[in-house]
């Protein structure tokens, strides 16, 4: 019974989290703006999603006592509750700041945002996505991927963090590079 309510809660979780980042992105930055490469789903993330529905129903049909851990899966659910949060938070601070695509010129409107959350992390968005991800994998606990979601999605933040704060410091230059060095990245081994 717990490895179904699991189950419907990653079924609730994935399009919520993306239907809300499409309603913010619109919200904030218009209709016409926002299109379906806002939501950043690749054939990685497609892959990803579908193997930890093969892995969740071979293990529900040959190990269902790994799927009965009522505290492991209600700590995914905690943490992707919180994953979503500061998501939200990041969004929502730094309101027509933030885009889904790394911007690579000025515009008139794109500020250095320091302030709510991004007090704690320079990349609160990425924080709350990587506690999400990884939370809905031990909401199912299947240990497979939730090893490979902190693995995959740690090494795309690796990577683009730093193609996207070198625009940062072209941006705003010395604020940057003050705010940089007194705030972590908010992914954990990326400076």
């Amino acid at each position: 019974m717990k490895s179904e309510v699991s189950g419907l809660m990653m079924l609730a979780a994935v399009p919520f989290q993306k239907f809300l980042d499409i309603r913010l992105a619109d919200t904030i930055h218009g209709r016409s703006k926002v299109n379906l490469g806002s939501l950043l789903i690749s054939k990685a993330y497609v892959f990803a999603m579908m193997f930890s529905w093969l892995e969740y129903v071979v293990e529900i049909a040959l190990f269902p006592g790994l799927k009965e851990y009522w505290w492991i899966s209600n700590l995914g659910l905690v943490m992707v509750i919180m994953g979503e949060i500061i998501r939200k938070l990041a969004i929502i601070t730094a309101g027509l700041a933030f885009t889904h695509l790394i911007k690579v010129y000025h515009e008139e409107h794109h500020n250095l945002i320091t302030h709510g959350v991004y007090r704690f992390f320079r990349h609160p968005s990425y924080t709350g996505f990587l506690i999400w991800s990884v939370g809905t994998q031990i909401m199912l606990c299947n240990p497979i991927s939730a090893t490979g979601f902190a693995i995959v999605v740690w090494r795309f933040f690796a990577q683009r963090i730093p193609y996207e704060e070198f625009f940062l410091r072209q941006f705003f230059g010395s604020k940057y590079e003050e705010y940089a060095l007194r705030t972590p990245s908010g992914v954990p081994f990326v400076k």
